[in-house]
């Protein structure tokens, strides 16, 4: 083939594998695809000790699942004003961590146990702008970071050195925040947070308006642009997967709480409470699987 005649046709085919790769790359599914998760079962959540959050525990090794609620709170702790706690979390080599908040002031704190079972407290000084209420807690995969979310309409989620477990932490000193994930589309009261990967989330949201994503009490996934850690911000994608289970034999208004997944088995767990006099019999931990 002569010399031009081979230029153009390399010309023409260049052209044709740009295009051809360019529609494979616009048809592909995106990188992180929502999942899907399908209701298997449920567990009766009493309202008490069972109400707020819940969070599986790895170390020790057969350790139960841990829950929170108003029983839950040691009389130590709520005497001192702190007498609120929500959704728990654990990292992989056990510590746990229950978040609490006061009914005025400027602090939340951050209630730890380590593997060895003594307990610390972490407290911190809210920044500007940042709401007193210290509804979750979830650790990263690494165990070094710890994201944590504010009630209300947000558009964002704050980002902590793990208490207890990042060497930078001390009970002795101000827990600060390290960094955040701006959200790029609101979220409205989020009671629970869960890591399913290095930069996945599971959330459940109980916004009782539904405007934001076409649904009230939705479960939620957040896609991380980058796993957190702690000295730059990420950016969050939110998918609003499906509305939580919304069975009881009482009419009213549902409380969607905290949120777990549990690695080991694949399990999703969300707890919703029932409205009226049936918060104390049919309140449910509802469980799910990817499908």
């Amino acid at each position: 083939m002569p010399l031009r005649a081979w230029q153009r046709c390399h010309a023409v085919l260049t052209a044709a594998v740009v295009l051809a790769t360019a529609a494979v790359l616009s048809a592909a599914p995106p990188a992180s695809a929502a999942d899907t998760w399908t209701e298997v079962g449920s567990d009766r959540a009493d309202p008490l000790t069972e109400s707020q959050g819940l969070t599986s525990v790895e170390v020790p090794a057969g350790s139960p699942n841990h829950y929170t609620g108003i029983g839950t709170i040691p009389a130590g702790v709520s005497s001192r004003g702190w007498n609120h706690v929500g959704d728990p979390d654990a990292s992989y080599d056990g510590h746990y961590i229950e978040p609490y908040q006061a009914d005025s002031g400027n602090a939340k704190m951050f209630r730890v146990q380590a593997p060895d079972g003594s307990w610390s407290e972490y407290v911190h000084t809210l920044g500007s702008g940042e709401a007193l209420n210290n509804s979750w807690v979830a650790i990263s995969p690494d165990g070094q970071w710890m994201l944590s979310g504010e009630y209300g309409t947000m558009s964002r989620f704050l980002v902590f050195p793990t208490p207890g477990v990042n060497a930078s932490t001390s009970p002795s000193a101000n827990l600060p925040q390290a960094s955040t994930v701006n959200l790029d589309h609101a979220v409205r009261d989020v009671q629970g947070c869960d890591f399913s990967g290095p930069t996945t989330l599971l959330c459940s949201s109980d916004d009782p308006d539904g405007t934001l994503f076409g649904m009230t009490k939705p479960l939620l996934q957040v896609d991380l642009s980058a796993a957190p850690n702690g000295t730059a911000d990420v950016s969050g994608h939110i998918t609003a997967l499906r509305q939580l289970p919304l069975r009881s034999s009482c009419s009213g208004t549902f409380e969607a709480e905290g949120i777990d997944y549990d690695r080991r088995s694949g399990t999703l767990r969300v707890i919703v409470v029932s409205p009226g006099f049936c918060v104390l019999t049919d309140s449910k931990t509802y469980r799910f699987t990817r499908s």
